[in-house]
């Protein structure tokens, strides 16, 4: 693969993008390239204040509206999907919390499975109808390397009997893989024209590391002295996001991320995902499992 930057993505005049956690990071970044090469993009984020600042960025760039979405409270991920009107033809599941101290959602699920997996399950099933409206529309899900280290356990998922930052994290983000290739796999035996794929920034200076850290002033300035060594900006980041949404050549089941340094770096490729990822008994336990909890359900596909 040619090292494709955000110059070869095709003109998306006509088509809308809805991408979550859209005020800062990879998802403002996605959403500034949506928007300029063509996209209407809605921006779903929890912050309105903050949204605000990113949707004037965008809109300087192109079509963009602001929409309010929490995805650790699934009242608010329905009143989203209820306000949403017209086809849709990408979804970016961006947002998420990375190794934060235990905490609940307003549905009482554990902070990282809830937000990051949970939220975005929800959301995509109620989106589902605006996607198959548009042929070929793609979802993208956003994983992490971290999802190597992970392991489900899908009867204490919502509440883990034992809790470990991380390990919490890398359940969630080997969640969002295995929800990834099991809604291709469902999407292909439904006969539905929907593309489903994962993808990873790599190591993005974000601002998920302030809240990794919890905010403690010398670490958080630790943290931010090693994004600068070590990361690669948002802008790079997000390149892998907006090549799994936008490249004609991307296939549903596929995996996107950076090609370098062990993929931490560098320009969108296809990566291998993480080890259990393409379990298919475990992804059909973990899709009945969200759906229980979330009380989403993807008739659509069900045949």
């Amino acid at each position: 693969m040619a090292k494709w930057t955000a110059a070869d993505m095709p003109d998306l005049t006509g088509r809308t993008a809805v991408v979550t956690g859209a005020n800062s990071g990879v998802g403002f970044e996605s959403a500034l390239e949506l928007a300029a090469h063509g996209a209407h993009v809605v921006m779903a984020c929890r912050n309105p204040d903050k949204g605000a600042i990113a949707l004037e960025q965008v809109r300087a760039r192109g079509s963009a509206e602001l929409a309010p979405l929490d995805l650790a409270d699934l009242a608010s991920v329905r009143a989203f999907a209820a306000a949403h009107q017209g086809p849709l033809d990408v979804l970016l599941n961006n947002a998420g919390v990375m190794a934060v101290p235990r905490g609940q959602t307003a549905d009482g699920f554990e902070m990282q499975i809830g937000t990051n997996h949970l939220g975005h399950f929800a959301l995509t099933g109620l989106l589902l109808p605006a996607l198959l409206a548009r042929p070929g529309a793609r979802v993208v899900t956003v994983s992490s390397p971290a999802a190597q280290m992970g392991s489900i356990d899908v009867d204490h998922l919502e509440s883990p009997r034992r809790y470990r930052r991380w390990g919490a994290y890398s359940q969630s983000k080997l969640a969002n893989q295995l929800f990834a290739y099991e809604l291709d796999r469902r999407a292909r035996a439904a006969g539905v024209d929907l593309v489903s794929v994962a993808a990873h920034p790599g190591y993005a200076a974000t601002n998920l590391t302030t809240g990794m850290v919890g905010g403690k002033p010398v670490i958080s300035q630790a943290a931010r002295l090693f994004d600068r060594v070590a990361g690669h900006p948002a802008s790079v980041g997000a390149l892998s996001l907006l090549y799994a949404a936008t490249d004609p050549s991307v296939h549903g089941g596929e995996y996107i991320g950076p090609d370098r340094m062990g993929g931490f770096h560098g320009h969108p490729t296809r990566v291998s995902p993480a080890r259990g990822a393409k379990g298919e008994d475990l992804a059909r336990k973990l899709w009945t499992r969200s759906e229980q909890l979330t009380g989403v359900t993807y008739a659509a596909l069900d045949g």
